[in-house]
């Protein structure tokens, strides 16, 4: 028996999923697909298990998709490749690449190999089921922030809030960072978040993500120099009271999560709570910001 399979992949940025799954079901194709939940993304791969059927369907497609477009689906150009048929289960890892986020931050998959650069701070990420691979936007903008405020006076602790995979308190940790805490509402994401701190060597006396919900949780009396709330909406507007008394006076509050239309709404919640906007950035439908809460700078003691 052939060892291979002869496979054809389709990126689908389109929203309603269903659609092109009854497209490729109406031309009898067999496929699998996998959703890119940070992204928001869907992966068709169409297979067979004889070659010249495998090129058949790539020139299949090839033919179908324009007029799929016409239809109001956001598909990319097939891409043509040939797996082991062992290989099939690990086909969901090729959609995480290692990824250059930063000036000095690199992200990349656990089984994926990658020599630093000189300077550069390598995080390993086991994606499971949690939010932050630094594929996402949001996840990506709060990355740039903390490369830019490391180091610099008076930022020496870190809040990871709603930390999801826990990257942020990885990144902050390597970038210097002296004090990090993190916490997610989500019990899944704080036990995948702890996973991640032990993948790179992180000891649990240094960094343990806790269960804690944004309405409640109370942090260092002091506050924190910087603080990341990556969470919904909703959420942020909700309790901006409360995620305004993390942040120490002349401290820095980084906004995400928010759709472009609601970040407008969210950041009149924290402007009269005594932060300035420095910083704003739009990435397809999301928007986020970098704020300074009111009050002189500080170097921690």
């Amino acid at each position: 028996m052939n060892d291979l399979l002869y496979c054809c992949r389709i990126r689908d940025d389109s929203g309603d999923f269903g659609a092109a799954a009854e497209l490729l079901n109406a031309l009898e194709l067999d496929f699998s697909s996998w959703e890119n939940r940070e992204e928001k993304t869907l992966y068709h791969t169409v297979y067979a298990t004889d070659e010249a059927l495998g090129k058949a369907n790539y020139e299949r497609l090839r033919a179908a998709i324009p007029a799929w477009r016409e239809l109001g689906l956001r598909l990319g150009d097939p891409v043509y490749f040939e797996l082991r048929r062992e290989e099939w289960a690990d086909l969901w890892k090729q959609f995480f690449p290692v990824l250059n986020l930063s000036p000095r931050l690199v992200v990349k998959p656990a089984w994926r190999e990658y020599r630093a650069k000189p300077g550069e701070r390598v995080i390993e990420i086991d994606p499971g089921m949690s939010f932050g691979t630094g594929q996402h936007a949001t996840t990506a903008f709060c990355l740039a922030m903390i490369d830019r405020c490391a180091g610099t006076p008076g930022m020496t602790s870190f809040l990871d809030a709603g930390c999801g995979s826990g990257i942020l308190a990885i990144a902050a940790l390597l970038l210097g960072f002296q004090h990090v805490e993190a916490f997610d509402y989500d019990p899944e994401a704080v036990r995948m978040a702890n996973e991640n701190f032990a993948l790179n060597h992180i000891a649990p006396e240094t960094l343990t993500a806790v269960a804690a919900d944004a309405a409640r949780f109370r942090g260092r009396p002091q506050g924190y120099d910087f603080v990341a709330a990556n969470i919904l909406a909703p959420v942020l507007k909700l309790c901006a009271p409360n995620i305004a008394s993390w942040v120490r006076p002349g401290g820095a509050l980084a906004l995400a999560g928010m759709l472009t239309s609601q970040y407008e709404p969210t950041l009149a919640a924290f402007l009269p709570l005594g932060f300035t906007e420095i910083e704003q950035q739009t990435t397809k439908e999301w928007t986020c910001g970098l704020l300074q809460k009111a009050g002189e700078e500080r170097e921690e003691k």
